[in-house]
């Protein structure tokens, strides 16, 4: 098994380069080397690049551990290597604005399923287990849109192993009475006839099943509480505020902004934790300060 010795030059630089604590180094030796290991043992006994799945709410460490595994299994490990997210399959600007005409106004922010364009994703999936060019999707949240195609960094396929990311990766449908009684005040207030969640989790029965299924390994960094969710995105509205200023310093949310933005996640957040830990090959339990604590494996 590679040491950590041996790491120390390429995980000082991600780590400088994250901005990561001195203790991220022992989490990579305790628990992300050994996952990382596992993986190769996945990848040499796959007919094609299998999907690794990171699975977590937000300020959870989800797009940190993904880019952590493509530096292991790629700069360390040699294999060919493609980190996605799934936030940048959301739809375009203009077709969420449609959808919010059509639907219910609230699917104009992204984030939920339905705001996605699930058949760019399936496509650029398969396309990278493929020979040929691939150019990877990628959307712009400072302008709220998908950066136009020239932009798109392309990628030399076929690869070895892709990792994908997202908050909501493979949570499946709720039961239709659990969508019966409001779960927050957004929902009670903006979403009064229930359209905005059953739309969701009509998508979710629908296009997001064959999304979801190209998961070959399903990773789930799991918070201790839905509202440790919220103070760990408060940390990070708290960390913008104290690094930018002037016109920048309007993107920062305040206390009741973000907890109307963070409303729009709650229910499935919760759906999540109670339900993924069973479906994932591994969960990484989470204490309150995003440390590990414990880990289990299916």
């Amino acid at each position: 098994m590679t040491s950590i010795e041996s790491l120390e030059p390429a995980l000082n630089d991600f780590m400088a380069r994250e901005r990561l604590p001195s203790t991220y180094r022992d989490t990579v030796n305790t628990w992300f080397l050994p996952l990382a290991h596992d993986l190769l043992h996945k990848v040499a006994h796959s007919r094609q690049a299998p999907v690794i799945g990171v699975s977590g709410c937000q300020g959870s460490g989800k797009s940190t551990l993904a880019a952590l595994l493509v530096l292991l299994l790629r700069e360390l490990m040699g294999l060919r290597c493609v980190n996605l997210s799934i936030d940048d399959f959301y739809l375009s600007r203009n077709e969420r604005e449609a959808l919010g005409e059509r639907v219910h106004p609230l699917l104009r922010t992204r984030g939920v399923p339905g705001t996605h364009d699930v058949a760019l994703a399936l496509a650029t999936l398969r396309a990278l287990r493929e020979p040929g060019t691939v150019p990877i999707p990628r959307f712009d949240k400072g302008v709220d849109d998908r950066r136009a195609i020239a932009d798109w960094p392309p990628i030399a396929a076929p690869v070895d192993v892709i990792v994908l990311e997202g908050w909501c990766l493979c949570i499946g449908p709720q039961d239709d009475a659990a969508l019966a009684a409001p779960i927050n005040t957004l929902e009670a207030e903006e979403d009064t006839t229930g359209a905005w969640r059953r739309y969701v989790n009509a998508q979710l029965r629908g296009p997001y099943v064959d999304f979801y299924a190209m998961v070959d390994y399903l990773v789930m960094l799991k918070a201790p509480d839905f509202e440790q969710v919220y103070r760990w995105r408060q940390r990070q509205e708290d960390k913008l505020a104290a690094s930018v200023s002037g016109e920048a310093a309007s993107a920062v949310m305040s206390p009741a902004a973000l907890r109307r933005f963070i409303q729009h996640y709650e229910r499935l957040t919760r759906h999540g934790l109670a339900t993924l830990p069973a479906q994932a090959d591994v969960v990484f339990e989470l204490g309150t300060e995003q440390n590990i604590v414990a880990c289990s494996k299916r």
